[in-house]
């Protein structure tokens, strides 16, 4: 048994837009148990989209009577001449196109609701092969089919908007699945998350793990931050966690203080539980990030009850004046240096009030790097109670785009900050 997805559109090859549904498909294949081992995007090609339909059957061809292959294609079920994927298919395993009465009543009175008049083109969203049952399309006018064109293969079809598409999944698709006795098994994963470390290293020291049969446990590294998957297939959610669970406590303890939470948690979110259970306060002052560390901060819901606010202090004249950074410094040392980014933290602590002040200033690039300070060369400040002042210095490197450097930047004086607060607690 396997899925394979084929996501059909030239404008996914063409990076006009995201392929959030393979994306989506492949989770919740996960929660039916159902492997897949293949995401294939072709663009709006009867020719091409044929060679890829050939490729795929022949490569999940079901080694036994009783398997079953799934092809799950999504786009191309419009109306326009370039929507050719339910007539592909038809033609591809040589059966006819029949109009269904039902389709056109719907697309029909969809129009209507609208207060418009349906298009002849439109009829063509009501061919669907001989013999293929129909996937409602509660939201939009495409619907999608369920069709066994032959014995132990299973085909079904969406449109590519994905708000219809996921409707339609949750809807038809998977109480259709699990008729057919998928569901019994899921897989179920949950993600570590590390910062820090870098992958080749946390895969050494984890690497007793790597191969493990259930749960399997795989590293990935994603804008800065090393991720530990860790997938277990059981019966239910509850018997795929505790398969998980020894297994996470373990690579966390292996993780120390480079582990900072798992699934949906973000450094800004562990930071603003940490703040909270200790009643203390945060204030920023930004400068290369340009307000991207308060946004991260104010993205958590809640936010407001631990985090005052911040000064995006872009100008030298600005950290001069607001947050009262000594003009010689910033003359001798410039404004990307340790001592100014020490006085940008203590500076917004004071002027707001707070219990602690992080402040990032650094050279984002592309431009304004030079020998002595690179793109890429960042310092973090941290002003904590009693007076405490601290600073980092961090070399990002010059190959990173401008966006990365200010994003890993933001991070980084999170988890500073994280760190900070998990040693006050320890002590």
């Amino acid at each position: 048994m396997s899925a394979e997805i084929i996501c059909v559109g030239t404008e996914l090859l063409l990076g006009d837009i995201l392929n959030s549904n393979a994306q989506f498909l492949a989770q919740q294949l996960a929660r039916l148990g159902i492997p897949h081992y293949y995401q294939t995007v072709v663009g709006d090609n009867p020719v091409r989209l044929k060679q890829m339909i050939k490729i795929a059957l022949e490569r999940g061809l079901p080694q036994a009577q009783s398997s079953t292959q799934i092809l799950i294609f999504t786009g191309g079920l419009g109306p326009t001449p370039d929507d050719l994927t339910t007539e592909t298919l038809a033609d591809f395993f040589g059966v006819p196109l029949v109009e269904r009465p039902e389709i056109l009543a719907d697309i029909t009175h969809k129009y209507a609701q609208r207060g418009r008049e349906m298009t002849p083109s439109n009829r063509k969203q009501a061919l669907i092969p001989q013999g293929a049952e129909v996937l409602p399309n509660p939201a939009g006018t495409a619907p999608g089919m369920i069709w066994q064109p032959r014995s132990g293969l299973v085909i079904l079809t969406f449109p590519g908007v994905p708000t219809e598409m996921q409707q339609m999944w949750q809807e038809t698709a998977v109480p259709y699945l699990k008729s057919l006795g998928f569901g019994k098994e899921i897989i179920y994963s949950r993600t570590l998350k590390f910062w820090g470390i870098a992958e080749s290293a946390l895969a050494e020291k984890v690497s007793a793990f790597l191969n493990l049969p259930n749960p399997t446990v795989a590293p990935y590294a994603s804008q800065g931050e090393v991720k530990l998957r860790i997938s277990a297939k059981a019966g239910s959610e509850t018997e795929a966690q505790q398969l998980i669970s020894p297994v996470a406590q373990q690579l966390q303890q292996i993780g120390g203080l480079d582990y900072y939470g798992a699934d949906d948690e973000t450094l800004a979110s562990v930071v603003g539980k940490l703040l909270l259970a200790s009643g203390e306060t945060l204030s920023v002052a930004e400068s290369c990030t340009g307000g991207g560390l308060g946004q991260m901060i104010t993205s958590v819901a809640g936010s407001s009850n631990y985090f005052l606010g911040g000064v995006i202090s872009y100008d030298n004249q600005v950290k001069i004046a607001l947050l009262g950074v000594n003009q010689e410094d910033v003359t001798q040392l410039g404004a990307v240096s340790a001592r100014v980014a020490e006085q940008m933290a203590a500076g917004v602590k004071t002027h707001l009030s707070t219990t602690w002040g992080l402040s990032i200033t650094g050279i984002a690039g592309p431009h304004g790097g030079s020998a002595a300070k690179p793109v890429g060369l960042v310092y973090i400040g941290l002003a904590g109670p009693n007076s405490e002042v601290q600073s980092f210095e961090h070399k990002f490197g010059s190959t990173r785009n401008r966006a990365l450097i200010r994003h890993v930047s933001a991070c980084t004086a999170l988890d500073h900050l994280r760190r900070k607060l998990l040693s006050a607690v320890k002590n």
